[in-house]
């Protein structure tokens, strides 16, 4: 493939990279609850609704090199990042009161590595990592 003039690596391959962290992620998310048995709580469903059609879409996306699929993508991918900025915000910040269900609540996490990398910490990554992508490509 030839790259075009003033077109760097990363801008090139924005789309496949984006594509593999939203694969990673829904690896992640189903990984936690169906082999660790985490049980996802409601914001955490609100999450995945927003990722996972992202690793389908931008997997084919990829393949195809077409970058016209930010337009459809990146507004899943903020919706997704702000539902995850809200619910570690929920997590981090007291009162922990809330609760989004009445069976998982919304502030626990039983991941919390390092004592601050949570769940939605971990989504919010993820969404913000996949936004920039986004971006990128758009610009290629």
């Amino acid at each position: 493939m030839i790259l075009m003039a003033g077109q760097t690596e990363p801008r090139r391959y924005a789309l496949v990279l984006a594509w593999i962290v939203a694969l990673v992620a829904t690896a992640g998310s189903l990984a936690l609850s169906h082999v660790w048995r985490y049980p996802p709580c409601e914001l955490c469903w609100y999450q995945r609704i927003c990722m996972f059609p992202l690793a389908l879409m931008l997997g084919i996306a990829a393949y195809r090199k077409d970058a016209g699929i930010v337009v459809y993508a990146l507004p899943l991918s903020f919706l997704g990042g702000a539902i995850a900025l809200y619910h570690t915000i929920l997590q981090k910040v007291p009162p922990k009161a809330a609760r989004c269900s009445f069976d998982v609540p919304c502030t626990e996490d039983p991941l919390n590595l390092f004592g601050f990398v949570t769940i939605p910490t971990l989504s919010l990554i993820a969404f913000a990592l996949v936004s920039a992508l986004l971006i990128r490509a758009r610009s290629a």
